[in-house]
C-alpha cells in the first residue's frame, strides 16, 4: 500500500507530537508514525521551562500543562553536608514572560494531547503500531518503509523528520556519527507518595541535592516525589530494584528505617551525545535521536521541543512559500552549535558539580552562589541561561 504526503515525522513523544502539529497548522500534510500501540508513559522528563511554555501556547497545551501540572518558580542547590540552600526564584523574570516559573508534569500528558488533537486535525494522520524500518531518498523526496502488524507500507513524503529517541533507525540508517559517552554509574529513579517536604526544611518542587556519598535529584510531579539517585554499575538492576536497594536510598536520604512506599522503580543508563549534523538532505533527526544529556537541570525534552519549533518554522517557509531549501541548513546550524554551547556544556557542568560534592571546585562553587544572592543582574543572567531563554537568543544570532 502506498500513501502520499508531505511530511512524515517518526516518533509521537512530546518532541515528534508537537513538530507534526506545528507542521498541520501551517497546512502542512504530516503523518505522524509511533512504533508503540500509544504515546510511551516515559516518566523521566517532567520540567517544562518558560520558554517552552512560551511556544506551546497556542496550541492550547500549555493550559492543559497549568492544569495538570505544579508550577515551580523556586528550585534549589542543597549542599547536604555544609547543610547549607542555595535558593533561586525565576519569578525575578516576570517582566521577561508571562510564565516567570517551571511546570512539572510527566512529558506524556503532553504527547497524549497532541496526539489527540492530531488525530482530529484535517492534515494531520497518526498511526500507532507502525514502525520506520528503512527509507531512500532522493531529488523528489522520500520513501518511508514501515511496519504493521499486518504489513509493509511505503509512504512516499517530500519530507522524513527522525524524533524517534535516543535509539533512533532514522539516524542510524543515515549512519551520522553520534558521538560522546556514557556516564559510568547507573541511575536509579524512585517515585513515591511519601510526603518528602516533611523531612527536609522548605523543600523545594526543584531540588538538586549535592552529597560526597550519594547525590540525588528530587523534584514533585503532581501525585508523587520522584527520586534520581547514581548507582554502582557493578550491581545488578534485580538487586538495585529490590526492597533492600529502596531502603537504602531512602534510609541515607530521609535519615529514617521507615519502610518508604514506591509507585515506580526505574533504571536507566545516561549519555552526553551530539549526532555529528542533524539533517541529511531531505531527512533530519531531532531531540534524543540528535542529541542526549543528562537530566541536571531539565533541558533534554525542552531542547528537543526548540529543535521542533525551529525546523517546522524552515520547513513551512520552504514548503509553503518555496524559500530555497538551504535555509533547512541553518537549522542544522542553530540548533546543532546550541546544543554544544549550552545544553552539553551546561548539564556536564551541573554534573561534575553533583558527581564530586561540589568536590575540589566547593569553595569556588559556593562562592558563586553566595555572589548570585547578592548580586541581581548576575543572579538575572544566570536565570536566563538556566530558564533557556538565552540559549534560544544564541540560536537566533547564528546565521
Amino acid at each position: 500500500m502506498r500513501v502520499d504526503t508531505q511530511v512524515v515525522v517518526a516518533g509521537s513523544g512530546p518532541v515528534g507530537s508537537i513538530a507534526a502539529w506545528w507542521l498541520a497548522e501551517q497546512g502542512i500534510d504530516v503523518v505522524l508514525l509511533e512504533a508503540g500501540a500509544d504515546c510511551h508513559a516515559d516518566l523521566r522528563a517532567s520540567t517544562f521551562h518558560p520558554p517552552t511554555l512560551e511556544m506551546l501556547e497556542e496550541s492550547g497545551v500549555t493550559d492543559m500543562l497549568l492544569d495538570r501540572g505544579l508550577k515551580a518558580p523556586v528550585f534549589h542547590f542543597r549542599d547536604r553536608e555544609r547543610d547549607e540552600v542555595f535558593s533561586l526564584d525565576l519569578s525575578e523574570l516576570e517582566d521577561k514572560t508571562k510564565y516567570p516559573f517551571r511546570i512539572q508534569c510527566e512529558q506524556f500528558h503532553m504527547a497524549r494531547k497532541v496526539a489527540d488533537m492530531l488525530d482530529k486535525h484535517d492534515r494531520a494522520d497518526v498511526q500507532f503500531s507502525s514502525r520506520v524500518t528503512y527509507f531512500e531518498q532522493d531529488e523528489d523526496g522520500v520513501t518511508v518503509y514501515v511496519e504493521t502488524p499486518v504489513d509493509i507500507k511505503k509512504i512516499k513524503a517530500q519530507y522524513l523528520i527522525g524524533a524517534d529517541g535516543a535509539s533512533s533507525i532514522v539516524r542510524k540508517w543515515l549512519g551520522i556519527e553520534f558521538d560522546g559517552f556514557t556516564y559510568p554509574e547507573k541511575f536509579l529513579c524512585l517515585t513515591t507518595p511519601e510526603p518528602l517536604e516533611d523531612y527536609f526544611q522548605d523543600l523545594a518542587w526543584v531540588n538538586y541535592v549535592s552529597d560526597p556519598d550519594q547525590w540525588q535529584v528530587i523534584l514533585r510531579v503532581p501525585s508523587l516525589w520522584r527520586v534520581l539517585v547514581p548507582v554502582s554499575e557493578d550491581d545488578s538492576d534485580e538487586y538495585l530494584l529490590s526492597d533492600e536497594s529502596r531502603d537504602k536510598v531512602f534510609k541515607h536520604l530521609l535519615k529514617t528505617d521507615k519502610e518508604i512506599e514506591t509507585r515506580h522503580r526505574t533504571m536507566y543508563r545516561v549519555h552526553q551525545r551530539v549526532a555529528k549534523t542533524f539533517r541529511d538532505r531531505r531527512v533530519f533527526i531531532i531531540g534524543d535521536a540528535a542529541h542526549l544529556n543528562n537530566p541536571l537541570g531539565g533541558f533534554g525534552m525542552n531542547s528537543g521541543i526548540h529543535d521542533a519549533r525551529n525546523l517546522t518554522e524552515k520547513l513551512g517557509k520552504v514548503i509553503n512559500d518555496r524559500v530555497n531549501d538551504d535555509l533547512l541548513d541553518l537549522f542544522d546550524r542553530q540548533r546543532r552549535t546550541v546544543t554544544h554551547s549550552f545544553t552539553q556544556a551546561q548539564t556536564k557542568s551541573n554534573m561534575e558539580m553533583m558527581r564530586n560534592g561540589w568536590g575540589n571546585e566547593r569553595n569556588v562553587k559556593r562562592n558563586e552562589m553566595l555572589s548570585l544572592s547578592k548580586d541581581k543582574d548576575l543572579r538575572r543572567q544566570f536565570l536566563l541561561r538556566q530558564s533557556m531563554f538565552k540559549s534560544l537568543e544564541d540560536a537566533a544570532a547564528i546565521a
